[in-house]
């Protein structure tokens, strides 16, 4: 009888473990499954890096360079009242997150194609990215969402803009 029990018992606690291993593998399946990242947050994941290396934060975050780019992910592209005065008069960085939120993809990326900005905003160099890029970017800053207050209105060369602001000199003749 203590044989059978004990057959009984190590078949239950064969099973048992059967049971705890199969739920073990199946956990780790699922958490690698869960983990894997879809083609949608690669894009995002994609359009983050490219904002960060190419400098959009410089301007377009308030306060990024001044705080060596500690500023939280949650107030970037959010534009800045810091104007950039020259020739052209003085401009502010936009507010990427809502200018991002009044396009389609399509807008954007037509957008990009033939965008020419006042200074100090590099808009040419968007012509070199890749369509794929410059999805990826919108999607970035589409998964941001909507925050922050439009920039003001450029200011006209005659006309004194509100500090702060930073002159750049005339360009040489």
């Amino acid at each position: 009888m203590t044989m059978i029990r004990n057959a009984v018992a190590a078949t239950l606690l064969a099973a048992a473990g059967l049971s705890i291993g199969a739920f073990a593998t199946g956990t780790a399946a699922a958490q690698t499954a869960a983990s894997k990242p879809t083609a949608a947050t690669r894009l995002i994941e994609r359009g983050r890096y490219l904002v960060k290396i190419a400098g959009c934060n410089d301007c377009h975050t308030p306060g990024y360079m001044m705080q060596n780019g500690k500023v939280p992910e949650a107030q970037w592209l959010t534009g800045d009242t810091f104007g950039w005065r020259g020739p052209w008069g003085t401009t502010y960085p936009i507010n990427l997150r809502l200018y991002m939120q009044a396009l389609t993809e399509d807008e954007w990326l037509k957008n990009a194609a033939t965008l020419q900005a006042r200074p100090p905003m590099p808009w040419y160099v968007l012509r070199d990215l890749t369509r794929d890029d410059l999805r990826a970017i919108y999607r970035y800053i589409r998964h941001l969402g909507p925050a922050g207050q439009p920039a003001p209105a450029w200011v006209p060369p005659d006309q004194e803009p509100k500090p702060p602001y930073a002159t750049f000199p005339a360009p040489p003749k």
